[in-house]
């Protein structure tokens, strides 16, 4: 009797899938501790030489070939170089671009933030393993593991590609503009290859909005930002309401007629409108002018473009003849859906047209378009087209820094880009105008109906 108890508390007499606990730690966080000191030795515990040896060749391929390029990336990232470019009579004694410096130290962080991720799949690989070694299932054989990645990791070595173009076709210019925000790379005295670039934090921004000169053209620009888009969107808005309302009366005829005759300012390519519109509204030769002047309404031209009021009263009306036929078109769409009984039982009530159009055109309309007003107000907001090749910004507003009367952030910019090189500055307006319009979507998509439907559907 006390033999055959004996026998059964000894430990090598366990069950089939019962967890072994020999020494300080299982086998599964032995296999993962030694992963984790060098990629592959896990899977050699776990007796799986082949898949072992590959994570060995890549980390003593990373180790020997890329830890000095590596030191000097992340010198460069912090540093953006000591050496500027220099003159020796007639030699030029090449220095260190510090642009260059900062877009190698972004490629090689997102490419050790990629590995790191690698770094942890063999380290949970060989975890996984143990762990079903120590539960009484054999691991996959080489072959067993080939088949395996075949049939079920097909999907993602095809992503693989599209996560590497994502992290360096994407990514890394989204993080150098970013960056570019907290140094000062600006012309004249921060100007690769002659002059280095430094980090100087948050105070760009802090000239943003506390330098006298700049904070004067931010906040006019970005108030003139936020006045065009708001008029811009509900302006183009409403009148797309209008004649969609008007077209759908059953008295008018012709409705397909007009509608084709609408939707033609949208078909036509918009650079080619744009230009068109900016020679009718010339002050001088424009044909609107000379047409009022031959008729005796006004003696003298009318600056549409160069003065700043009537040129901002001027780009809401263009865009006006842009924009509304989009909106007629889907709320003739949404209007034809909605149920013909509602307007009967509104009758049937005694209701007036005012009120059939407030009580349920109206509603259903904003239900169906809010989404899409939203996104329309964050496009105005980067309506760089429309204002650029109308007014180019102008007129010219002596209180501002390198923008005009009608410029807005986008366009702004272009200006302090490509004219005049302040590339700080205009990563830092960037970077708020991003700010802006995610705060700004992001609260009205949650206050939107249709999106609170929703929500309750799912």
């Amino acid at each position: 009797m006390n033999a055959s108890l004996q026998e059964v508390k000894r430990p090598d007499s366990k069950m089939p899938g019962t967890p072994s606990k020999k020494g300080p730690f299982s086998k599964p966080v032995r296999a993962a501790l030694l992963s984790t000191l060098f990629m592959g030795l896990g899977q050699i515990y776990n007796r799986q030489f082949i898949k072992g040896l590959g994570f060995l060749v890549v980390e003593a391929y990373l180790l020997i070939f890329w830890t000095v390029p590596f030191q000097w990336a992340m010198w460069g990232l912090t540093t953006l170089g000591d050496t500027p470019q220099s003159r020796k009579g007639f030699e030029i004694a090449q220095g260190d671009h510090s642009i260059f410096l900062l877009i190698e130290g972004i490629l090689f962080l997102i490419s050790f933030l990629l590995l790191l991720w690698f770094y942890y799949l063999n380290i949970r690989d060989a975890y996984k393993v143990a762990k079903k070694k120590e539960m009484g299932i054999r691991p996959n054989n080489a072959k067993q593991m080939f088949k395996n990645i075949w049939e079920n990791g097909f999907p993602y070595l095809l992503l693989t590609p599209s996560v590497l173009f994502t992290s360096f076709l994407t990514i890394l210019p989204l993080l150098f503009g970013i960056l570019i925000a907290f140094t000062n790379y600006s012309a004249p005295n921060h100007l690769p290859p002659k002059h280095l670039v430094d980090w100087v934090g948050l105070g760009t921004f802090v000239k943003l909005f506390q330098m006298k000169t700049w904070s004067t053209t931010f906040y006019g620009v970005f108030g003139w930002t936020v006045v065009w888009a708001i008029l811009a969107t509900i302006t183009t808005f409403f009148i797309g309401l209008i004649f969609a309302v008007l077209i759908s009366q059953k008295n008018i005829k012709l409705k397909k007629l007009w509608r084709s005759i609408f939707i033609l300012p949208w078909a036509i390519p918009q650079f080619v409108s744009i230009l068109i519109m900016r020679n009718i509204f010339n002050g001088q030769f424009g044909p609107i002018n000379r047409t009022l002047m031959d008729l005796g309404i006004i003696h003298t031209a009318i600056p549409w473009l160069s003065d700043p009021l009537l040129a901002k009263i001027t780009l809401v009306v263009v865009n006006m003849w842009f924009g509304f036929p989009f909106w007629m078109v889907l709320m003739s769409g949404v209007m034809t859906n909605i149920d013909k009984e509602l307007y009967e039982a509104a009758e049937v009530d005694g209701a007036s047209s005012m009120q059939k159009f407030w009580k349920i055109t109206m509603p259903l309309i904003m239900f169906s378009t809010a989404p899409l007003a939203i996104m329309q107000f964050a496009g105005n907001f980067n309506n760089f087209n429309l204002i650029y090749l109308m007014t180019q910004g102008g007129p010219v507003n002596t209180n501002y820094t390198y923008a005009g009367s009608t410029d807005i952030l986008i366009s702004w910019i272009y200006k302090l880009t490509l004219d005049n090189n302040q590339f700080a500055v205009a990563s830092a307006v960037s970077i708020l105008i991003f700010i802006v319009i995610a705060t700004f979507s992001i609260i009205n998509f949650r206050n939107t109906r249709a999106f609170k439907e929703e929500d309750m559907m799912s």
